[in-house]
């Protein structure tokens, strides 16, 4: 019995000291990219750049709707959400596959402004916590997710929501309608997979997920989401 608590004493013990090292060089990560380009810097020269579409600028279903589907609770956790993350690991298991993932729309930010070139999976989470409670600090939580539309991958070549619907759709980021939003805040999930050039009967099926989900989350009744008009995908080229 004493050998089995000695095991299992040791086990623990090095489980704190891996974990303590693990956020060690994490955090030292973080602190050497934040010191290189400081936090305001790197998100000033984000807002200046000629594709920067400032939150008033789209329509605020469009917002509903990447929080819907990528972030449900966005406003009611910190820079990481721990529920969210059960949630995807429960998830994952019971799918036997990587269908969802747990990090927040703030921690997508500081992959996508950071860290987006780096290989290293666990160095990048950890430098990411950091820098998303750095995010949450400084930053309402309206800008960062500002900041993410303007930031995320959308297939095809098009960074942020400008690129995506001048290319995809030919037109502003304003003037987008109820399909063609919904159409574009399931694509940066999987853009390989969800983009309308890629596979237009995927890109359908990833649209509808985000029309239940903001039926779901209130943002749109059943009825909208059943009757939205998917056929204008059929004609991005």
């Amino acid at each position: 019995m004493k050998l089995i608590r000695k095991i299992i004493l040791w086990f623990l013990i090095i489980i704190i000291m891996v974990t303590v090292g693990i956020t060690f060089y994490g955090y030292k990560y973080y602190k050497e990219t934040i010191e290189k380009v400081p936090l305001q810097s790197r998100i000033t020269e984000i807002r200046n750049d000629y594709t920067f579409v400032k939150k008033e600028d789209m329509p605020r279903q469009y917002l509903d709707a990447v929080i819907a589907i990528e972030d449900r609770r966005f406003y009611n956790h910190g820079s990481v959400d721990p529920i969210g993350i059960l949630r995807a690991i429960f998830s994952n298991i019971k799918s036997r596959d990587i269908k969802e993932g747990g990090s927040t729309i703030t921690q997508q930010v500081a992959k996508n402004i950071y860290y987006i070139e780096e290989k290293n999976a666990i160095k990048r989470k950890v430098a990411e916590v950091f820098t998303a409670m750095q995010l949450q600090k400084e930053y309402e939580k309206d800008d960062i997710l500002e900041i993410y539309v303007n930031t995320i991958y959308f297939g095809n070549g098009y960074y942020g929501i400008k690129e995506a619907c001048n290319g995809y759709l030919k037109k502003e980021p304003k003037d987008m309608n109820l399909a063609e939003l919904s159409m574009l805040a399931g694509v940066p999930n999987a853009p390989s997979v969800y983009a309308p050039n890629v596979d237009k009967e995927l890109c359908k099926q990833r649209q509808k997920q985000v029309l239940n989900a903001m039926a779901t989350e209130g943002y749109i009744s059943e009825e909208e989401a059943k009757n939205v008009d998917q056929s204008f995908i059929d004609n991005i080229e």
